[in-house]
């Protein structure tokens, strides 16, 4: 059984817990916006850039190359941002992964001191339904390790796919350009 103590210390460690991960997801936030006003200012910058540039092509073939010249860093950067955004994502959501596990780790050990005590405490001629419990006990978190492995697994072959896509995006973008200045040329 809980005592009082134990009751108000598990409320308070859900307390901390809480604003802490309150406080991760602020930073995620504030950290996403650095990064779009950052996007922002670069790309006003770029556009006021690629607008004078523009404004001072003399023919077809040169406004040609221009574009060549604008389509590959235009792919870079896109590719660049989106890596940062999931970075920050990716960042963020580890460290609710990290807290959650931890907390799950912790109840789960209580919930299993709960169990033996019981166990110690049956009467006699349980012992069969106690085992039968305990091992059904063993399996539930056999299982939940097994879906945090899958699900672990899964993210790391996201983030391989999300950077190769990335990767072919901006070899294509390369690609591109190359073929669109001898074109030009």
């Amino acid at each position: 059984m809980l005592t009082a103590e134990q009751v108000l210390a598990a409320q308070k460690a859900n307390v901390e817990t809480l604003f802490g991960l309150t406080t991760k997801a602020f930073e995620g936030v504030e950290k996403l916006v650095e990064l779009n006003v950052t996007a922002s200012k670069a790309a006003l910058a770029e556009a006021a850039d690629t607008t004078a540039a523009i404004l001072s092509v003399k023919d077809a073939q040169e406004l040609l190359a221009l574009q060549a010249a604008l389509f590959q860093p235009l792919a870079e950067k896109t590719a660049a941002y989106s890596r940062h955004l999931y970075d920050i994502t990716a960042g963020t959501s580890a460290e609710f992964t990290k807290s959650f596990e931890g907390q799950f780790a912790e109840a789960q050990k209580k919930f299993l001191s709960v169990v033996d005590n019981a166990a110690k405490n049956a009467p006699a001629g349980s012992e069969t339904a106690v085992a039968v419990f305990k091992s059904a006990v063993a399996a539930g978190n056999n299982a939940l390790e097994s879906v945090q492995k899958a699900v672990k697994q899964a993210t790391e072959v996201a983030e391989a796919n999300f950077n190769a896509v990335a990767n072919t995006a901006v070899n294509a973008a390369k690609t591109t350009t190359t073929k669109s200045k001898r074109a030009a040329a």
